[in-house]
C-alpha cells in the first residue's frame, strides 16, 4: 500500500429546482467522500476543480479546504461533504485534485476522477437511483 494515498468517490445529482433551462442555467449538487487509503495521516489543504460544459467552456476553481473545512484524516478515515455547481448546458464534467500535507511533512496531491453532470439523469435522481457515472 502506498504511504500517501487517498480515494475520492463522487455522487452527482441534478437540481431541477435550482435550474432554469430556458435561461441556460443547470444546477447540480455533488457529494464527495474522501478516504485516506494510505499509511500516514494527512490534512486536506486545498482543492482544484476543472468544470467543463458540453460546449467546451471550462472553468477552474481553486481554494482552501472544502466547504470551510481542512480535515485531518488518519489512515482509514473518511470525510464527506456536499457542494454544487452550475452549468450553461444540461451536461458537463468535473474533475480535479486535492492538495494534502501529511503529518510527516510530505506534500502530495490526490486526483478527483472525472465524473459526469447530466440533467437527463433527473428521472433517475428523483427515484433516488442517480447514475453517479464516473469516467475512467
Amino acid at each position: 500500500m502506498p504511504k500517501y494515498q487517498f480515494s475520492c468517490e463522487v455522487l452527482p445529482q441534478y437540481l431541477p429546482e435550482q435550474s432554469s433551462p430556458e435561461n441556460e442555467v443547470f444546477g447540480f449538487a455533488y457529494t464527495v467522500t474522501i478516504t485516506n487509503t494510505g499509511e500516514v495521516a494527512a490534512q486536506l489543504i486545498s482543492r482544484h476543480w476543472i468544470i467543463s460544459d458540453a460546449r467546451g467552456h471550462t472553468e477552474e476553481v481553486k481554494g482552501l479546504g472544502v466547504v470551510g473545512h481542512q480535515p485531518l484524516l488518519k489512515p482509514g478515515e473518511s470525510f464527506q461533504y456536499s457542494s454544487g455547481s452550475r452549468l450553461r448546458t444540461p451536461t458537463g464534467t468535473m474533475h480535479g485534485s486535492y492538495f494534502f500535507v501529511a503529518e510527516d511533512g510530505e506534500r502530495f496531491e490526490a486526483a478527483i476522477p472525472m465524473f459526469v453532470l447530466d440533467a437527463g439523469d433527473a428521472a433517475a435522481s428523483d427515484s433516488g437511483a442517480g447514475s453517479g457515472r464516473v469516467l475512467h
